[in-house]
Formats: C-alpha cells, structure tokens, sequence
C-alpha cells in the first residue's frame, strides 16, 4: 500500500542520489547501494542493454558513463510502496540526451533493484498527442501531393532512388514492432520478408498452432488488441493482425522479398545487401542492419542414416502443414516440447496414430496455471484493473535482474507442483519424464536460458497421459524404409516423421547471409550464461546480442516473443534513431565473445 513515509525515504534517496552522480562522486553514490545490489539500465546511461551486479560492478559502470551521461533531475512519480520489507518507487529523470524512467526497491534504505530506462531522445521526440502531424494543409497549392500520392511517392523511390537508414530482414512479429517504432521517429527503415503477405509466418503454420501467451502479454506497440480479442489467439488471427498493423502504421514492408547476400563496407559505414524482390534482383545500402528472423529462423533436423531411403514423408515441425492428409496413418514426432505436442494432439484428433519421441526430459506447465501463479499478477484482466498496463508491466519485469529471477520464480514452481500433483501423477505414470527447470526454476528460466525444453499444456498433455498419443523413449537412430529406430532398438512403423528438433542459434542465419567469420564474430544469441544445459558459462547476466550492440559493427538481432518484441524493440528503435541522428554514442560493457553457436 502507499505509504507516505516511505515515499518522503525515496525521495531523500533520489536526492541524495542526484548529488553523487552530478559529483561523479562514485564512493557516494555506491554507498547507496546494499552489497547485494543490482543496477540494471537499457540504453539511457550505457547505450547498451546491461545489468551491473554489485557495488563494484556498478561503481565501474558509473565511472564510465557519468561524463557523458549526466544523469539529473531524478523525481518520485507517485508513491512509494511497501510489502514485506522492500520498498519500491517509480521514478523519472533526464541524461544530456534523453528522458528516462525508472524502478527503484530499497531494502533497509540501500537500493536492492534499480532500473533506469530511456523512454525519448532530446529534440527527436515521437510525433504524437499534441504534437501529432496535421495530416493535411489546409488552404492551396498547386501540383501538391496528396496522402496517397506522397505513400506512393515514398513507396516507389525507398530502396531504388533514396536508400532506407535501417534495414530489417524478417517480417514477422518482431520486424514489424521494430518498424512500427522506428516509422514513428522518423528512421527510413524497409523490412523485408520472403513470404507473401505480412503474418504468413503465422498462417502457413500447422493448423492447430495458437499463442499460449495471454492476450494481456502479447500487444504490439502502440495498438493494444481490442478488449474483445480472445485471450489466446489462433494463428491466422493472428496472421491477419500482422497485415493490417503494417498497413495501419505505414511501413515500408516487402513481401516476396529474399535476403541472399550481405556484406558490411568498413570504410563506408554500410552494408551491402542484395535481395530479389518479386523475381528482381535490388540491391541495397542501408547503414544499419537488423536481423529480426526470430529464434525459428535456422531449424534443427537431425541428419540419420536410412532417411534417404524412408518411403514415407518427412518434415521439420516448420514445414508441416497440419493433420488432414494424415488420418489412419502411422506419424512419428521426434521431439516432445511446445511444437511435437500441439502437433500430436492435431494429428490425434484428425485420427492419425501418432508416437510422440521424447528424447530428454520436457517441463510441462498447464496453461490456467501459468497464467494465475506466474503472469496473473502483471498480465491480466486484474492487473489491468489495478491500474497495470503492459506497458508498466513490461518494466516492472524488466526491472527484475535476470541474476534475482530464479529466486523469484523457484516459489512459483513449488505452487504449481502442489496444485497441479495429480495431473503430474498421471504424466508420470504414463512414462513422460518431466523436469521443472535446471534448478526448478520452471518455464521462464528455461525460455530465457535455452528457448527450448517446455510445452504450456492446453490440452495434449491429457492425450499422453490417456495413452491417446503414444509414447516412445530415446533417440532416434536410424531409418528404415517404414519405420524409425530408436537407439534402445525400438522400431516405430510409420508413414509420416515430423522433426520437432527445434532450432538453431539465431546467428547461423548470419552465417547464411553474411559469412562465417562474422557469425563467429558475434557469438550466440540467446541465454544468460547460466551454466545449466544448453545455455554455458561464464555468467553474461543479460540475453546474448539481443536487442543491444554487437561485436560486429551496425549488425543487431532483434526477436524473441510478442512481448519481448515489443518491450524490447523500444530500446532498440532508440539505438538506432540515435545514430541516425548522428548523436554520441559510447556503448558501456559491449558484451564479449564466449561460444560461437
């Protein structure tokens, strides 16, 4: 609850705050820090995305950024609150560049949490509210333009006669959220996308594919799903959403568009991209390259003996198409996450006789679970009510260090066990090998570690437990003509295999494009450094090359879900209009090159 006393505690923090940093007096500051303290910052002070761990840490990380920086005028916005001992705080400020915004948590009046995010840039404001265009000129003149003329004007001439600033390849969730943003400040961006129309990544899915996320979780910026959407969205749906939010918010979006080629001119500050748009071969000049092909842009399919001479179909879960060829024939999964699932419980249902292949231990979450103990609280019909908004919810979780997460998240898995024990009974009966996290961490910690290893159960989970989808264990070994051999030497008939192996790491899409030697250059994309399978050390304490600079000059990755793509794709839209503004960029702790893929 506010409290009134604890807000006068954070405003006497923040001031005495404000006189350290403005005295580039370091020890005072740091002083203000509990030694087990976390400042977390996107882009306001380090032009990075970066969480400095401890009061060492943190001291370095002010020593190098208060010159330029110059971080003042930090205000209370609203009231404190306090529950079991911490006390928290929103918070704006200003740098020389940008206005921000903050989240502090004080433990005994030492800073535990502090986060500090830069919502605008100084003189290159959004054009909205108020300051929204006219949108006509009223009065007369003649050979002016009209609106559509003038979209058609920039359509035509963008990547022929001028060169767009930005070029995004991949036009899924994640390309488009960044256009959106980049489109209102003003940043010349074309987003490319080999498919047909915006949201076929979606549509050309299996059929049964929908989001397990929440509606409440999954906005894009600036236009909210309307409050009648269903809270979880079906696949074309959500295909058609994507197309009409790249008509609504005016991208420069090319469909049918292939990248083939890219190559970055030292010397020039640019790239060189070459792309075959409907059939014609266009080449590009962008100065900033973003790769927003998601983490399905490389899949995984394992290479066995005998495929060459299966009889059968085969198929990465990518590339399947959905159950309606398949009834009365023998399917095999290989794989049983989010994907092999889904995929098992359409094929079920449109009367296949289908073998799920679990090759490592899965965690299962059921969905109305995940979303009362885990999301309910930021991401919900009742936390709007309480005043919550995505928005604020997306920096009260960024707020979050991802080092304090499993602590955070390890009460929540406990819950889950005690209430879903029965249903976990009966997957385990049935042979399903279940896991609840490295560290019993559950789903988030999995996501962000590995982006693999899970399935949110809305309903397939029951058809293995009945027994309705088979279950088979280990890996597979080889083909046959009609069959796949497990290494235990179990033999499954079957006339259809789909790999639900998953996929690459989102630099062997660099690799393709660009070369090598750049993708080893930047490293892997994805997970924290955690040391726990699939994710190795050292401890990086933010998601790998996601969303911030990397080792490769003018080269960025953006993906990750709805709403990581539209929490994160602010942060990075602001990266970008700051250097095409051409305004001083110092990055702080670019990160550094641990594993290749």
């Amino acid at each position: 609850m506010p409290d009134a006393q604890q807000t006068k505690v954070v405003k006497a923090w923040l001031e005495n705050l404000e006189t350290a940093l403005k005295a580039e007096d370091t020890d005072a500051a740091t002083a203000l820090f509990g030694e087990d303290s976390y400042w977390r910052d996107l882009v306001s002070l380090t032009w990075n995305i970066k969480t400095s761990e401890g009061r060492d840490d943190i001291a370095a990380m002010l020593k190098a950024t208060l010159g330029n920086a110059k971080p003042q005028n930090f205000q209370i916005e609203g009231e404190a609150n306090e529950a079991d001992g911490v006390i928290d705080a929103w918070f704006t400020f200003e740098t020389a560049t940008g206005r921000g915004k903050g989240l502090v948590r004080l433990i005994d009046g030492k800073a535990w949490t502090m986060l500090t995010s830069l919502q605008e840039l100084k003189g290159f404001e959004e054009a909205k509210g108020a300051n929204r265009p006219k949108g006509v000129e009223h009065g007369s003149a003649k050979g002016r333009l009209t609106y559509a003329e003038q979209r058609d004007k920039e359509a035509a001439e963008l990547g022929y006669k001028t060169q767009p600033y930005c070029l995004v390849i991949g036009g899924g969730q994640g390309g488009i959220a960044l256009g959106a943003r980049l489109r209102r400040l003003g940043v010349p961006t074309i987003i490319i996308e080999k498919n047909e129309r915006a949201g076929d990544s979606w549509r050309k899915r299996y059929k049964s594919l929908c989001l397990h996320d929440p509606v409440w979780y999954d906005h894009l910026p600036y236009l909210p799903f309307p409050d009648h959407w269903p809270v979880f969205s079906p696949k074309d749906k959500i295909g058609d959403w994507l197309e009409s939010y790249t008509k609504l918010m005016e991208l420069n979006y090319w469909s049918s568009t292939v990248a083939k080629s890219a190559s970055y001119d030292e010397a020039a500050g640019e790239w060189t991209v070459v792309v075959e748009r409907e059939g014609n071969e266009v080449t590009l000049k962008p100065k900033q390259l973003i790769l927003a092909t998601g983490m399905s842009a490389v899949p995984n399919v394992p290479q066995l003996p005998g495929q060459d001479i299966f009889k059968g179909e085969q198929q990465h879960s990518s590339q399947h198409p959905g159950p309606d060829a398949y009834k009365d024939k023998k399917v095999v999964v290989v794989g049983s996450n989010n994907s092999a699932h889904d995929i098992c419980a359409a094929l079920w249902e449109a009367g296949s006789d289908v073998t799920m292949v679990q090759r490592s231990s899965t965690h299962i979450v059921k969905s109305e679970t995940l979303m009362d103990v885990a999301l309910g609280a930021l991401y919900s019909e009742e936390a709007v009510k309480n005043g919550i908004t995505h928005d604020v919810a997306d920096l009260i979780f960024a707020s979050l260090p991802y080092k304090v997460l499993p602590a955070v998240m390890q009460p929540q898995v406990d819950e889950t066990k005690k209430r879903d024990k029965a249903f976990y009974d009966r997957l385990e009966k049935a042979g399903f090998d279940l896991d609840f996290g490295a560290d019993d961490t559950g789903l988030f910690m999995k996501y962000l570690r590995r982006g693999s290893g899970y399935y949110i159960d809305v309903g397939a989970s029951e058809l293995v437990a009945d027994g309705k989808i088979k279950l088979a264990k280990g890996q597979a070994d080889h083909l046959t003509e009609t069959s796949v051999v497990l290494d235990n030497g179990q033999e499954l008939p079957a006339d259809l295999v789909v790999y639900a192996t998953g996929y690459g790491s989102m630099n062997g899409w660099a690799e393709r494009l660009i070369s090598k030697q750049v993708a080893d250059k930047v490293g892997k994309c994805w997970g924290l450094g955690s040391d726990t399978p699939k994710d190795p050390g050292p401890w990086e304490g933010e998601l790998r090359n996601m969303w911030k600079p990397t080792q490769q000059e003018a080269l960025w990755f953006h993906g990750g879900n709805l709403h990581q793509s539209r929490h994160y794709s602010q942060f990075l839209s602001l990266q970008l209009k700051a250097r095409h503004e051409g305004l001083d960029t110092p990055v702080y702790g670019m990160q550094e090159v641990h594993h290749l893929s």
